[in-house]
């Protein structure tokens, strides 16, 4: 399809051919392992089993690189499978590599219990900071990692700005576009050269399945990705492709409903008397508010907020929540709230990347805004 149609066309269309045995207009669940040949090497469609392609998958993958603007795209079975990939496709021990100081806590736990113990060094920084980035380089630094919004303070970094840092020295930047979704914001086009995806979250859009993603517009570092890939095994199955490739036909829609609520939420929670800080790139007074105005369409459905009463009183909150429902994760239609520092982000307890105690974390659902407002009254109490 061609990638001059509109993001919610694409969404919708984009991989999703009709089957040419029956015409569905969905594409099939392939619940297959293996494929039959035509003759030795005689592949159908270049398939011979379900690790290294299935048409499913194929589908998904199709898509994920056109929303992303992207040569190729590649569907894990989790977000830090994929990550895992990437890693072991990007480097060798000896290698560095610098990471964010609010990043989400599974990834600093690959790098810090898993990466580390195979020779690659990190170093943290600011990444909303340019300078930062930059002194934090080396002669061994192969890559840049950034997540913008980040995850739970919801940092800004300008894609663009760290993107020619990194050229210059050499490294590749990686942006893990959960938060946004390719719907807000596409990095490839800003100079990133890899995006990773917990396709788990705005995605999949529906708490129903687990899975990752890699999109890149280098031809010759998808083909890496795509051994790696298939040597490694961690790929998507295709019911959750399936899954995933359905919730992608709602996600502009979703997006725009997530970013209406999230706006109504900051705006009570900036005027609650027990908040004392709210975190959300839409605020004016977010200081990452104008590059995000820049490089996002839309300011997206997280918010985080710090409660005045401390560590005991957040976690009050949200045991008081009742429509928004206590759990990790993020991205699905219904509300879900967390305590970062003793949920989401325990393994970063100790390190640069420990979070406030008092920091409560939303999801924002796509529910009715009153409702949802409502409760958070309830909660803060």
């Amino acid at each position: 399809m061609s990638d001059q149609h509109s993001f919610e066309t694409l969404a919708i269309h984009a991989g999703n051919t009709a089957d040419p045995l029956t015409g569905a207009v969905v594409p099939p669940i392939y619940q297959v392992s293996t494929y039959k040949q035509d003759g030795v090497g005689g592949l159908r469609g270049g398939y011979e089993y379900s690790r290294s392609a299935n048409p499913t998958r194929t589908a998904l993958e199709e898509n994920l690189a056109a929303l992303e603007g992207g040569r190729r795209g590649l569907a894990f079975a989790s977000g830090l499978a994929a990550e895992d990939c990437l890693l072991r496709t990007l480097l060798t021990p000896g290698d560095h590599v610098v990471i964010p100081n609010d990043a989400y806590g599974g990834t600093f736990r690959l790098f810090a219990k898993v990466a580390s113990r195979w020779g690659v060094e990190f170093s943290v920084a600011d990444t909303s900071d340019v300078a930062a980035v930059r002194a934090a380089l080396t002669p061994r630094t192969k890559a840049v990692w950034v997540e913008t919004p980040s995850n739970p303070l919801l940092g800004i970094t300008d894609i663009a700005a760290v993107a020619q840092v990194a050229r210059e020295a050499g490294a590749r930047l990686v942006v893990d576009n959960t938060f946004a979704s390719p719907y807000l914001q596409q990095p490839l086009a800003l100079g990133a050269d890899v995006v990773v995806h917990s396709t788990t979250k705005y995605m999949g859009g529906h708490s129903d399945v687990v899975g990752g993603a890699l999109i890149v517009d280098d031809p010759e570092l998808a083909d890496e990705l795509a051994f790696h890939q298939n040597a490694m095994g961690a790929v998507a199955g295709p019911f959750d492709a399936w899954l995933v490739l359905r919730g992608i036909k709602t996600l502009a829609v979703r997006m725009d409903r997530h970013t209406e609520n999230a706006t109504k939420v900051a705006d009570l929670l900036t005027r609650h008397p027990k908040v004392s800080q709210v975190l959300y790139p839409g605020l004016p007074g977010h200081p990452g508010h104008e590059i995000a105005a820049k490089q996002m369409k839309a300011f997206g459905g997280m918010v985080s907020f710090r409660v005045a009463g401390g560590e005991e009183a957040a976690v009050a909150v949200c045991d008081r929540a009742k429509l928004f429902t206590l759990g990790e994760s993020l991205g699905g239609v219904e509300s879900l709230l967390e305590h970062p520092g003793r949920m989401t982000h325990a393994s970063a307890a100790g390190s640069p990347l420990e979070v406030p105690a008092d920091l409560v974390r939303l999801s924002v659902g796509i529910e009715n805004a009153d409702d949802l407002l409502a409760d958070l009254t309830r909660a803060l109490g």
